[in-house]
C-alpha cells in the first residue's frame, strides 16, 4: 500500500489544496446533491467509501446521519481525513481487499474512485461482498468519452470532444495544478460488465446536470456530460 506508482502518495498536498473543505466545481455542482440524494433514498445507516481519500464524501455522510466509514491507498490522504474528522473510522487499505466483514455496510460508495483502479474486477466484488442483502452501490464515475478524449480547437475557434481510441482499456497519467496520477480509461461495457458478473442490478442511472458556479463551466459540462451516476443493489 505504500508503492507510489498511481502518483497519490506524491500528489496528496497538492489534491487536498485543491479540494479544499467544499470540493471542485464537479464535485459541488455536479455530483454531491444527486450523490446525497440516492444515499438519503437507500434508508441505509451504515456505509463504506472505497477511496475516501481526505474524507470529504465521509463527513457529508455522517451529516446526514449515515454511520460511514472511509478507506483508502493514501496514507497522506488518510492523515488529512483523520484530522478532520477525528470521530470517523478511516482505514488504510485498498479496494481490491476490503479489511471488513462480508454483508457488514447497506451503502458502499465509489465517489470517483473506479478511474483510480487496475483490477476493477476483483474491487467491485469486494464493494458487492461487503453490501447486505438489499444493500445499494452507488457510483460516480467519469463517462469513458472523456477518458477517451479531451477538448481541441478547430481554426475557427470552435471547440469539439475528441475521442480516441474507445474501445482499448489503458491506463493514462493526468495532471493538473501539482496532481500528477495516472487514470484508467475502458469503454462502458466494461464497467457494466463487472458490475453484472457479480450478480448485482442496476436500479438508477443518471448523467447529472450542472448546477449553479461559473456560467461557462456549466456550459461546458452541458454540452458533454463528463460524469455518470450508478446505483446497484444486491440482491
Amino acid at each position: 500500500m505504500t508503492d507510489d506508482a498511481n502518483g497519490w502518495e506524491a500528489s496528496a498536498a497538492a489534491w487536498i489544496a485543491d479540494m479544499g473543505e467544499t470540493g471542485d466545481y464537479s464535485r459541488q455542482h455536479i455530483l454531491d446533491a444527486p450523490m446525497l440524494a440516492r444515499a438519503r433514498l437507500s434508508g441505509a445507516r451504515t456505509a463504506l467509501d472505497v477511496g475516501c481519500g481526505e474524507g470529504r464524501f465521509c463527513r457529508m455522510l455522517r451529516a446526514e446521519g449515515i454511520e460511514a466509514a472511509g478507506i483508502d491507498p493514501t496514507a497522506g490522504l488518510l492523515a488529512q481525513a483523520r484530522a478532520r474528522d477525528p470521530q470517523g473510522r478511516y482505514e488504510l487499505a485498498k479496494a481490491e481487499a476490503l479489511p471488513f466483514a462480508d454483508a457488514s455496510f447497506g451503502l458502499v460508495v465509489s465517489y470517483l474512485t473506479l478511474i483510480d483502479i487496475a483490477d476493477i474486477d476483483s474491487a467491485i466484488a469486494e464493494m458487492a461482498r461487503v453490501l447486505t442483502p438489499g444493500g445499494r452501490l452507488l457510483v460516480a464515475n467519469l463517462n469513458p468519452f472523456t477518458t477517451a478524449g479531451g477538448w481541441v480547437e478547430d481554426a475557427q475557434g470552435n471547440r469539439q470532444m475528441q475521442v480516441r481510441d474507445y474501445l482499448s482499456t489503458r491506463a493514462d497519467r493526468v495532471g493538473w495544478r501539482g496532481i500528477q496520477i495516472v487514470n484508467w480509461h475502458r469503454p462502458m461495457h466494461r464497467y457494466m460488465q463487472a458490475f453484472l458478473a457479480q450478480g448485482l442490478r442496476l436500479v438508477h442511472f443518471d448523467e447529472p446536470a450542472p448546477h449553479g458556479g461559473d456560467p461557462d463551466r456549466a456550459r461546458r459540462y452541458h454540452d458533454c456530460p463528463y460524469f455518470h451516476l450508478m446505483e446497484w443493489v444486491r440482491d
